[in-house]
């Protein structure tokens, strides 16, 4: 979403108020949806696994496209698990749990940990001050102007999109999720335990079924498609040019919904595949709103219309946003911070000519 369509200043109670009623009816689970779901997105993933089994006597070139539509559907497999974690896809606590836990094992992600992060992110997003968890490194021109020169070459190399969309995704994933957070309370950390039990469990049988290295070979190939386009998601969502950041209590829950969470209006087959998370305004103005119900409830009310979309094309332009400038409120280049450095030269040089007459 862009601030020409809204500003902070527009977002008053009696906004706040009509956007929590537009919202509300569409807060409510359906079984029915859920189970559909489950049934188009686990059978199709759990049949081309199948398939690839049967493509290792044939060629491994079979495989190849089998392993990046597998990808897709682990992509919504994930969506799904994401609205476990925030207890929307199901009535019941105990099915959300139970799904959010199987989902989570086939993308490698445990569950309440996850969950936890990512309750934090809803909070926290859009707050300057607040960064570090559950978001994608983000500095501030004046941060990366302060900056030593070893932070700006790793913060350069994190935001390098091989390493940002190939690299990052697969140490996440496949590294980085089996360790618990030093910050996680009990439950947090055993669930990350048990998860790695779950994994290995499973890799165990695959690779027994499909021998050590097919398997290993299938599912990093998986692993790192699927991680690539759900960074790639995330990223998109929340790192366009007039994205919302404030600081203290300039922060708005709504204003950060609303202006900081992107619009992605994508194909329609693309949009399937991610479980409608490109309504990504909605899920963050109500996280409570099952992903089968985003759509409807971004075209229920006139004001939603409003929010200008991000498309595939156009999305492409974020690759070259790096830095968030205060002043100018907008996500910007480096080129942005080239300019700030020969402006402060010449008011150095300006000033020092100017003490010499």
């Amino acid at each position: 979403m862009t601030s020409d369509s809204f500003s902070t200043s527009t977002i008053r109670a009696e906004d706040k108020a009509a956007w929590k009623r537009a919202v509300a009816k569409y807060q409510q689970p359906s079984t029915s949806r859920a189970l559909w779901q489950i049934t188009n997105t686990f059978v199709p993933y759990v049949l081309l696994w199948y398939l690839m089994y049967l493509s290792l006597s044939v060629s491994w070139w079979l495989i190849v496209p089998l392993a990046v539509l597998a990808s897709g559907f682990l992509v919504r497999i994930f969506i799904i698990f994401h609205d476990c974690g925030h207890g929307s896809y199901f009535k019941s606590g105990r099915a959300n749990d139970i799904v959010g836990f199987i989902a989570g094992m086939l993308t490698f992600t445990p569950y309440y940990q996850w969950r936890w992060e990512h309750a934090i992110h809803h909070g926290t997003a859009g707050h300057l001050d607040k960064r570090g968890t559950g978001d994608v490194w983000t500095m501030t021109v004046q941060e990366y102007l302060d900056a030593s020169r070893w932070k700006r070459f790793a913060y350069r190399l994190a935001r390098n999109p091989f390493v940002l969309f190939v690299i990052a995704p697969l140490y996440m994933f496949v590294i980085e999720q089996r360790f618990p957070s030093a910050k996680s309370n009990p439950r947090e950390r055993r669930s990350v335990w048990w998860m790695n039990l779950a994994i290995l469990c499973m890799a165990v049988v695959l690779s027994w079924i499909y021998g050590i290295v097919p398997y290993l070979l299938i599912q990093l190939t998986v692993t790192m498609i699927s991680g690539a386009m759900g960074v790639w998601l995330f990223y998109v969502q929340h790192q366009f040019e007039d994205a919302y950041w404030e600081r203290g209590d300039d922060w708005d829950y709504t204003a950060a919904a609303l202006q900081g969470s992107s619009f992605y209006k994508l194909p329609r087959i693309l949009q399937w595949f991610s479980g409608n998370i490109g309504f990504h305004h909605i899920h963050h103005l109500s996280p409570r709103v099952p992903n089968y119900h985003l759509q409807k409830c971004h075209e229920a009310d006139p004001i939603f219309q409003r929010v200008k979309p991000l498309t595939l094309s156009s999305s492409l332009k974020s690759l070259a946003f790096r830095l968030w400038d205060e002043k100018a409120k907008k996500l910007v280049g480096y080129g942005r911070m080239r300019q700030l450095r020969r402006e402060q030269r010449h008011r150095t040089r300006t000033g020092d000519e100017a003490r010499d007459d």
